[in-house]
């Protein structure tokens, strides 16, 4: 009776469209399915929202088990809420990614969605991903994303 993997992981965004550019186009996810209009009484109980109304994409990291889910409430209107790094509660997902470097320079020229990067990408020069890179940004939607570049195998 143990946690034996993950099966997703959701985020609430207020653009559906920026964050399929980003994740799809710039990313390159693919849509597993996307459902314009969540409203089952079953979604609605799991949330603990009796009237919510829900957008969502279902994607796929190619080559990757791990799912990423986007929802937009209609209804009830969400806020925005302060995920800086340190605050309680932020949080973010590291997706590995093969070249940090080149993606970035080419995420820092691309003029689809608007990004903010919260570091270039770092050498890691000590621990247990030395060698490796690492970036720290926001997606479109002001979600905080690692995006994480493995040491080169020995």
């Amino acid at each position: 009776m143990n946690v034996t993997g993950a099966e997703h992981t959701c985020y609430t965004v207020s653009d559906l469209e920026s964050a399929r550019i980003f994740y799809c186009d710039l990313l390159g996810f693919e849509i597993a399915h996307a459902r314009p209009r969540i409203t089952n009484r079953y979604f609605r109980d799991i949330i603990g929202i009796p009237d919510a109304v829900v957008r969502d994409l279902y994607l796929r990291i190619p080559g990757s088990n791990h799912h990423l889910e986007l929802f937009v409430y209609e209804h009830p209107c969400g806020e925005a809420m302060d995920n800086r790094p340190q605050n309680p509660g932020s949080s973010h997902i590291a997706y590995i990614v093969d070249d940090l470097r080149a993606l970035y320079k080419r995420l820092k020229t691309q003029e689809l969605v608007e990004l903010e990067f919260i570091s270039e990408p770092v050498y890691l020069d000590e621990g247990p991903n030395k060698g490796g890179w690492a970036l720290y940004m926001r997606d479109p939607n002001g979600i905080i994303l690692e995006l994480f570049e493995k040491a080169p195998q020995a």
